[in-house]
């Protein structure tokens, strides 16, 4: 219930303030407007501004926040690791590959794709590879997993700089921006599929958090309790990747959410993931709509990345984890 209010209050807030402030009331009359199909009432500066722009940006965000953290909690219950993330894979620079190269050369390179649509194939091959290399004798561990998904990462990212210094002066500062993270262009066309792949995998992660809480106590553990470890590894790294290529091809690279978001809440509401889950989405949503509106309105009337502002909470947020009592082992 606090949780579900504190979304509803950052949300409206997010909505209200940037370069032209819009009251509350003004804000509630566009919505119910248009949620009504009454739209044609309202002035047309305040639905561009509320109903097209803000809205949707608003809720961009918060999906994009939500994906992030469960892919963050899946990552670091797969790995029995709490400072994975869901880049650790190397997923997000295969997304950013695929990205930059339609920003540098267009979107003939990669079979006339879009930029989003390019980010997610990128995903998914760096992801079939990890899978791939990552796997021994029919059976894959964390350990290789992170090695294998390190080593293509650092692949991606070399292709990634190769593009970048083949781009235009103008292009430059454009797949900067979008590598840090933004969610500048979220419209309402573009939110159905992160959307859609946010909650199907929440649900799914949800379903599994018995196996989750059994992994974590160790493999023995979670085979004594019926867990099938490698279909089960297998499922949380597909779901995990997913979400994380998602959220890359509709925001670009948002550092830190992942990272920070389930850490911080495993230490309000503990390790159980039957808890854990779905507080790291709520919290993870209302995170993101507060720094996307903090990197719209800091410098307003120009925007920056949100991993400047992301990284800007994650870095003493760690040194205070390292200085606290539940951060040392």
């Amino acid at each position: 219930m606090v949780m579900g209010a504190a979304i509803l209050v950052t949300a409206v807030v997010a909505v209200c303030f940037g370069s032209v402030n819009v009251g509350i009331d003004r804000v509630i009359g566009v919505v119910w407007a248009n949620v009504t199909g009454e739209s044609s009432a309202v002035d047309s500066i305040y639905q561009k501004i509320v109903w097209e722009l803000r809205v949707p940006r608003v809720l961009m965000a918060g999906v994009v926040g939500a994906a992030l953290a469960l892919a963050g909690a899946a990552l670091q219950g797969l790995l029995r690791n709490p400072l994975a993330d869901p880049y650790i894979v190397g997923v997000s620079s295969g997304a950013s590959l695929g990205a930059v190269l339609v920003m540098t050369f267009g979107s003939s390179v990669i079979f006339g794709l879009t930029t989003p649509a390019a980010a997610f194939v990128g995903a998914l091959v760096i992801l079939v590879l990890v899978f791939a290399f990552a796997q021994r004798s029919g059976n894959f561990t964390d350990m290789r997993l992170v090695l294998s998904g390190v080593a293509l990462g650092y692949v991606a990212m070399a292709g990634t700089s190769f593009a970048q210094l083949q781009a235009e002066p103008g292009q430059v500062r454009g797949i900067l921006f979008w590598m840090m993270g933004s969610v500048a262009g979220a419209r309402w066309e573009g939110l159905l599929l992160p959307t859609i792949v946010m909650v199907l995998a929440g649900a799914w992660l949800l379903s599994q958090a018995r196996g989750l809480n059994a992994l974590a106590l160790g493999d023995d553990d979670a085979v004594a309790v019926g867990v099938n470890l490698r279909r089960f590894r297998l499922g949380l790294l597909i779901v995990a990747a997913l979400l994380t290529a998602v959220t890359v091809a509709v925001a670009g690279g948002v550092g830190f959410v992942g990272l920070i978001i389930p850490h911080a809440v495993r230490m309000i509401v503990g390790a159980d993931y039957r808890r854990l889950l779905p507080v790291a989405a709520l919290a993870g949503a209302i995170f993101l709509i507060a720094v996307d509106l903090v990197a719209r309105t800091v410098g307003s009337p120009n925007e920056y990345p949100l991993t400047i502002f992301t990284a800007l909470v994650g870095g003493p947020f760690f040194l205070w984890l390292m200085r606290s009592p539940e951060g040392r082992t």
